[in-house]
């Protein structure tokens, strides 16, 4: 049993083009190097993730105690606030319905724009008070005449649908949906909806979240939760599905009941365009413009509810590519924003010290900062590195204890995937490496800090390849580029070293979890992770 690292326990003696020397030398100056520096350095590294596990910890213990409590004591939204349902008036006929602007902003989504615009032209709502707006920024000409002849076939029968595209795609979403508020049109409009081209409402959708607004003026928002249609494609969905179902069941939940705040989703949602135009409007600074605008809208006394039984069907993004995209963008973008609003926000008059601190610690720093930080430095770096210099402790109770109940407090919004909940563990650990990274971009407002990659969405594209695949001989066709991941494997090489030496010479017995998580990324690296779609 070796209880420290020296040159011998690296490198084998009889290593071929390698002397006994250099082998020396290099145990030599790891030993000269280690007790001044190394140690203290990984010590300090220790502290700090200790430090933000701690805070991740008290924060999801904080979310965990307040949920209960408004599941058990507080009153639903439809009696916290004032609702009826909005009826036809006899006297004044469909005039008793505030005038509403659907907006669906599309880009080359050939598979789902049928889906959206369907659901849309089929809610139940006044024709003449409901206004739908196809905004296509798509860049093939051929799916855009698929999109305008769709529109103009529910135009047919009667459904109030415009069509609206621009001549360049700047601003990206915020861009489309800024210059849709813009036509003439929208001026008699009160209330705007915003569906995504994978989203398809329920047709109560309008009559159940209108009346919040309508008889609320302090509320400015209206989220609804989202439902996965996908969810059992294959695994990356199913963990996907684990998390997001933590996000509208926990953290939106406390949000709208204790601060009556929380991030707009982007979609399955519905503004009041009087705060869109108080808050200043859509922003493109950075790519969470659904956080921009409903963070300057907080700053202005705004109020958002959130209806967890108002659910909107939507597509998880089930290639691992897409996945990674979406990560980048989710990641990058809130830590972005806070770089660009912590003093805005520091300095705002309007709201409460108590919601500042709110907004500032617990929303941006712990939820979209800390969370991915000490996920990855802590379980796939610092931890294994411990392994190698013995004489850093680690506590019990920040490697396992706090980790432990953190998992368990994350698997309460999807009870039917618990039995996934250990290799979710060991994904999101893959993943925050990639959220990490991108968080770091946001902060640092580095080159990719504004980079857009819209979600792919395959609809029914991928029972449509199976079922020709079938008639069809089978071609493969290996993308190297989509499928080997070089970042995922040197640190599956990294895992894999640290773990035999730890059962070689190791007493905490880490090998068992750093084996799995080595596999995780062994799996993830060679791109055998989410729907593979076969080339056409």
């Amino acid at each position: 049993m070796g209880d420290v690292v020296n040159g011998k326990n690296l490198i084998p003696e009889s290593f071929p083009g390698a002397s006994v020397d250099l082998a020396a030398q290099i145990g030599m100056l790891w030993d000269l190097i280690k007790a001044p520096l190394i140690v203290p350095l990984l010590q300090l590294a220790v502290y700090i993730c200790l430090a933000m596990t701690v805070m991740l910890f008290v924060e999801r213990l904080y979310m965990g105690i307040v949920i209960i409590l408004v599941k058990i004591f507080w009153k639903k939204p439809d009696k916290r606030y004032n609702w009826e349902p909005i009826r036809e008036d006899l006297e004044i006929g469909n005039s008793a319905f505030p005038m509403v602007l659907i907006q669906i902003p599309m880009f080359n989504e050939k598979e789902v724009y049928k889906i959206s615009i369907g659901a849309a032209c089929n809610l139940s709502w006044p024709s003449d008070r409901l206004v739908i707006q196809v905004l296509d920024d798509s860049t093939d000409f051929v799916i855009k005449d698929m999109i305008e002849k769709e529109c103009q076939r529910w135009a047919s029968k009667g459904v109030n649908i415009r069509y609206q595209i621009r001549e360049t795609r700047g601003g990206y979403k915020a861009g489309a949906l800024k210059e849709g508020l813009k036509h003439d049109y929208v001026k008699d409009c009160d209330y705007v909806t915003i569906f995504d081209a994978d989203f398809r409402p329920e047709p109560d959708f309008l009559r159940r979240a209108i009346p919040f607004l309508e008889f609320n003026p302090q509320i400015a928002l209206v989220q609804a939760r989202w439902r996965f249609v996908n969810s059992d494609e294959c695994l990356l969905t199913r963990m996907q599905e684990m998390s997001l179902d933590y996000h509208f069941t926990v953290e939106q939940e406390v949000g709208s009941a204790t601060h009556a705040f929380f991030g707009f989703n982007g979609t399955g949602g519905v503004w009041r365009i009087a705060a869109i135009n108080e808050a200043g409007g859509w922003k493109d600074r950075t790519t969470v413009e659904d956080m921009d605008l409903a963070v300057r809208a907080g700053l202005k006394g705004w109020k958002f509810v959130y209806l967890g039984d108002l659910q909107v069907k939507s597509e998880l993004p089930s290639t691992f590519k897409a996945f990674r995209y979406q990560q980048h963008r989710w990641s990058c973008g809130p830590a972005n924003l806070f770089r660009k609003m912590v003093m805005e926000i520091v300095k705002n008059k309007k709201v409460t010290l108590w919601k500042k601190v709110y907004v500032i610690y617990s929303f941006f720093f712990v939820r979209k900062i800390i969370a991915h930080m000490v996920t990855f430095f802590f379980f796939c770096v610092v931890l294994p590195l411990t392994i190698l210099v013995p004489e850093v402790e680690v506590p019990i109770w920040g490697a396992i204890y706090i980790p432990c109940i953190i998992t368990t407090l994350n698997s309460v919004g999807t009870p039917r995937s618990i039995h996934l909940l250990f290799y979710w563990i060991l994904f999101e650990n893959v993943m925050s490496l990639h959220r990490t990274k991108a968080t770091f971009i946001g902060l640092l407002d580095a080159k990719r800090s504004n980079e857009w990659v819209v979600t792919e969405k395959l609809g029914d594209a991928l029972k449509n390849n199976k079922t020709a695949a079938k008639s069809a001989p089978k071609k493969f066709k290996f993308n190297i580029g989509d499928r080997i991941h070089l970042t995922e494997l040197g640190f599956a090489v990294f895992l894999f070293f640290t773990g035999c030496y730890d059962f070689m010479y190791g007493k905490h017995n880490y090998f068992i979890y750093i084996f799995l998580q080595t596999i995780t990324f062994l799996i993830v690296g060679f791109g055998y992770v989410g729907t593979i779609v076969p080339s056409s």
